[in-house]
């Protein structure tokens, strides 16, 4: 073995700690290990950005960008509503929710697809007096499903195509997923149908009062009065004065109304404060400050929601510049709205809110100007648990974006452009005609992912270049020359099944692909049936709520915990297993 591949193994050794120990993002950890890998000399400075003009990385750009067009036209939310009558029950419910997210989720990004349905989905749930864990987890599921069935469903199909071109020249076409996919996709969904009832039923059944968020209202105006002890002080000690268990939701002066002020707005004599709390709170804090009430009763929050300000209940998706942060701190307030509620993994925190960091799958209760949330909840990365009106605008920004989606599929699947260069034109003709504004565009791709997989196709790449890849595979073909062909596709699935919770699907698939197609290489087997093995497997996550987004985002509005997962996940995962090893044998022979 020679010092460029003990460094690389030591390299990839480290990285996979810190990708479980998970206390530094994913894509911080990758470019950490493609600059330790400049350092060590394993790639070169020419290498070192080659990852981000990788067709596979720009294509699931392109996709997400796409993807966001297609939820915009709000299509799908005017499909379900004219099935709504017929969802009464919920087997049937599950089943049409889960197959359509399927479907879509084989043309557009996995999580833009659960996106889309998760806010109808419990919507349907609250009508029917049920609790959302019913379809979220299956929906999610669902949509891991569906991305095993085409090229662009999933960053690990367009991973596996790369490593497939890189070896024989050629990359893996759009529809060459679809018979093995599809056939895992119907079993799973038949099972999905039915196993919502492997939930604890304490998930399942109706949600307890006080596992629902349910805020209390209590609205009071009070004016500073000359003698009170807030005039010159800031809003942040009218905070502290309710100990962070009131809100100050605005500021009414003179021909000015301050929505959300932050925590250093001076107060002045005669300012009219708009106050939230419990009673409790609203008496303590007001007779401690010497405040005027107006008028004997609470304002009716009906009649302020209705002129401007509302409340509105998100889950935080990954990349939300909120993760980290304190509820409380200045970020919230730049954009106008206050926090009133924080829930983690179903519970809401006892804890302060002042004290708590954001993390990906918080759902939070937001309190701003209606008419901005739907802009303000794109720019903090929140996603609306709750259906929205949207307006289905001119026909052409409904059918257009379909439309350039389908063209470009068909041109990929002829042959006629390579896959990134036709969703790269149907991007550019959503620009021309303005049907996304390009602010948004650049805000639907997920930088991190794109920064994952760009920072870690170098470092990856001196498997090759090192001659690691080709040593580790010779390892595995010595050992597993005594057992069958497809004893050793299935021990490469059920390694590659194991790995993902523990890393992601991009980094399982840039780590295992090369191994794998070495392996098959070495014995003389067809490289595309170990191929289609590790990218259906690294796509598979059904034990953890971390190994997939997907996962992360249903969890909070579920109130999953973590072992909710396995229940359905483990017979999900033999499932798949059992099914996908000897479909991918006959689809795929491993004899060239």
């Amino acid at each position: 073995m020679t010092i460029p591949q003990i460094s690389l193994i030591a390299l990839l050794a480290v990285t996979l700690a810190l990708f479980i120990w998970g206390r530094w993002r994913h894509d911080v950890v990758a470019v950490l290990a493609l600059v330790a890998s400049l350092i060590l000399g394993l790639v070169t400075p020419e290498e070192a950005f080659t990852g981000f003009s990788n067709p596979a990385v720009v294509t699931v750009a392109l996709v997400l960008i796409l993807s966001a067009a297609i939820r915009a036209s709000g299509i799908l939310q005017r499909l379900i509503r004219h099935l709504e009558p017929i969802l009464q029950r919920p087997n049937l419910q599950v089943f049409v929710f889960v197959a359509l997210v399927t479907v879509l989720s084989g043309f557009m990004n996995n999580v833009g697809a659960l996106a889309i349905l998760m806010p109808v989905a419990i919507s349907f749930s609250e009508k029917a007096g049920r609790s959302p864990a019913t379809l979220l987890m299956p929906l999610s599921f669902g949509s891991l499903l569906g991305g095993l069935t085409t090229l662009i469903g999933t960053p690990p199909n367009l991973l596996i195509s790369s490593v497939r071109q890189d070896i024989v020249g050629e990359p893996f076409s759009m529809f060459d997923f679809t018979p093995v996919g599809v056939g895992i996709a119907l079993v799973g969904l038949a099972y999905l149908t039915f196993a919502w009832r492997l939930l604890p039923e304490d998930r399942r059944g109706v949600p307890a009062p006080e596992k629902r968020f349910h805020i209390e209202d209590y609205l009071t105006e009070a004016r500073i009065t000359a003698d009170s002890s807030l005039v010159g002080k800031t809003v942040r000690d009218v905070e502290k004065m309710g100990e962070d268990d009131i809100t100050v939701v605005s500021i009414i002066r003179p021909n000015d109304r301050r929505l959300a002020p932050a925590g250093w707005t001076k107060l002045r004599e005669d300012d009219v404060l708009l106050l939230e709390a419990d009673s409790t709170v609203l008496k303590s804090v007001v007779d401690q400050a010497k405040l005027d009430l107006i008028g004997d009763e609470s304002i009716d929050p009906a009649r302020i929601r209705s002129e401007q300000v509302g409340i509105v209940e998100a889950v935080i998706t990954r990349g939300s510049p909120l993760i980290g942060r304190s509820p409380k701190g200045t970020l919230l307030h730049s954009f106008g709205v206050n926090l009133l509620a924080l829930s983690r993994q179903g519970r809401r925190s006892a804890a302060r809110l002042a004290r708590q960091r954001l993390r990906e799958g918080d759902v939070v209760v937001l309190q701003g100007d209606l008419e901005q949330m739907p802009r303000t909840l794109g720019e903090l990365g929140a996603l609306p648990l709750a259906e929205r009106n949207i307006k289905l605008g001119q026909p052409a920004q409904v059918a257009l974006p379909v439309g350039v989606m389908a063209a470009a599929v068909i041109l990929t699947s002829t042959g006629v452009v390579p896959v990134a260069i036709a969703f790269l034109m149907a991007v550019a003709v959503l620009a021309v005609f303005q049907v996304m504004r390009l602010t948004d565009m650049y805000q639907a791709i997920d930088g991190s992912i794109i920064v994952l997989m760009a920072a870690l196709i170098p470092v990856t790449e001196a498997m090759k270049t090192t001659g690691l890849a080709e040593l580790l595979a010779a390892s595995i073909a010595v050992a597993g020359a005594s057992l069958p062909p497809i004893a050793m596709l299935a021990l490469v699935f059920v390694a590659t099944i194991m790995i993902t919770p523990i890393l992601n699907n991009a980094t399982t698939v840039l780590l295992m692909g090369p191994i794998a197609a070495g392996f098959a290489m070495k014995l003389g087997l067809n490289i595309d049936s170990f191929l289609m093995a590790v990218a259906i497997a690294a796509s598979c996550e059904f034990l953890t709520p971390f190994g997939h987004q997907s996962n992360m985002l249903v969890m909070g509005p579920g109130g999953y915990r973590f072992g909710d997962y396995a229940c359905l996940g483990v017979p999900l995962s033999i499932i798949v297993a059992v099914v996908a090893i000897p479909l991918i044998a006959l689809v795929w022979p491993m004899t060239p």
